[in-house]
C-alpha cells in the first residue's frame, strides 16, 4: 500500500537522531550542507556537558541517600545487614586508621617542633597537635581511610551485583534493593566513622607523645597540661559531627556509583574509581563548609 505523497511507508519519518537533535529536519531528497553538528554546537556541548553531568550526579546521589534514609522507619528492619556492615567497616578499618593516625601524629609533631623551636615554644606542641587532630586531621583522614578501604568495596560489590543482574533478582522477589543493600551501608558508615575518628585522634596523640616526650625530651607534665588547656568540648563535638557528616557523604556516593554501574567488568572498575575520587573531593569540600559553620571567628 502506497503511503501519502508517494513516499514509501518506511520513509515517512526520514530524519536521523542527529538531525532531530540539532534541528536539521531535512529530508533525504533535500541535500544538506552539513551532516553533523556545527562547530558552535560542538563547543557548546563540550562546555556544558561537564557541569550538567556534575549536577546530575549530585541529584542522583542525594535522591538515593534520601530514599535509603526513608527506609529507616519502615519494616522490616535490617539489623543483621547493619551489624554485618558495621563489622566490616569498623573492625576492618580500625587497624589501618590507628596506623595512619600514629604516623600522622608523629610527622605532624616533628613539623610543629621545628617551627616552635624558633620561638622557644616547644611546650605548646602537645596542645597544638591535639587541637589539629581533633578539628581537622582525625575526621578528614579517618574518612579518607574508610573511603579507600570500605568505600571502594561498597562500589565494586554493588557494581558487580548490578552488572550480573543480582539487584534485578532481588527486586523480582519483592525486596527493595535500596533497603536491603544501600541503607545498611549508609547507617553503618555513619555510626562507625565517629568512633574511628576518635581512635585516629588517640593514635595520633600517641605518636605525638613518642616524638615530643620520648625523643625530644619535652616535659610530659607540660605536654598533657597544654592538651587540657587547648582542647575544649566543642573541638571533640566538631570531630564527631564532621565524622558523621563524612560517613553519610562517603557511603551515599560510593553506593550510588556502584548501584547504577553499567558496562560489565570495565564499567564496575570505572565506577569504583569515580566513587573513591568523588568521595575524597566531597570530604574536603564538606570539611570546609562544616569548619566555617562550626567555628566562631
Amino acid at each position: 500500500m502506497a503511503a501519502p505523497y508517494g513516499r514509501p511507508r518506511e520513509n515517512l519519518w526520514p530524519f536521523s537522531p542527529v538531525e532531530l537533535r540539532y534541528g536539521r529536519c531535512v529530508s533525504d531528497d533535500t541535500p544538506s550542507k552539513s551532516a553533523g553538528p556545527s562547530r558552535f554546537e560542538r563547543v557548546w556541548d563540550f562546555v556544558t556537558a561537564p557541569p550538567l553531568a556534575f549536577l546530575d550526579d549530585i541529584g542522583g546521589t542525594a535522591t538515593l541517600g534520601f530514599r535509603a534514609l526513608t527506609w529507616l522507619l519502615r519494616r522490616p528492619f535490617r539489623f543483621t545487614q547493619i551489624l554485618g556492615a558495621i563489622e566490616f567497616i569498623g573492625a576492618g578499618s580500625m587497624f589501618i586508621a590507628g596506623l595512619v593516625g600514629l604516623f600522622t601524629g608523629m610527622a605532624f609533631t616533628v613539623s610543629v617542633i621545628v617551627g616552635f623551636r624558633q620561638f622557644s615554644a616547644e611546650g605548646m606542641v602537645g596542645g597544638v597537635v591535639a587541637l589539629a587532630l581533633a578539628r581537622e586531621l582525625a575526621p578528614v583522614l579517618a574518612a579518607v581511610v574508610v573511603t579507600a578501604r570500605a568505600g571502594s568495596t561498597m562500589a565494586s560489590e554493588l557494581g558487580n551485583m548490578r552488572v550480573t543482574e543480582q539487584i534485578d533478582a532481588i527486586t523480582t522477589m519483592g525486596v527493595s534493593p535500596i533497603q536491603y543493600l544501600v541503607m545498611p551501608r549508609i547507617v553503618a558508615t555513619t555510626l562507625v566513622l565517629p568512633l574511628l575518628g576518635l581512635f585516629f585522634a588517640i593514635s595520633g596523640m600517641a605518636g605525638a607523645y613518642l616524638v615530643a616526650v620520648v625523643w625530644q625530651s619535652i616535659d610530659p607534665g607540660i605536654f598533657f597540661e597544654r592538651i587540657r588547656t587547648f582542647v575544649q568540648f566543642a573541638d571533640i563535638r566538631m570531630l564527631l559531627v564532621k565524622s558523621m557528616l563524612f560517613g553519610v557523604v562517603v557511603s551515599t556516593i560510593c553506593c550510588n556509583k556502584g548501584f547504577f554501574a553499567t558496562g560489565g567488568a570495565r564499567g564496575v572498575g570505572e565506577a569504583t574509581a569515580k566513587a573513591v575520587v568523588s568521595s575524597i573531593v566531597a570530604i574536603f569540600a564538606f570539611d570546609y563548609v562544616a569548619t566555617t559553620i562550626m567555628t566562631d571567628i
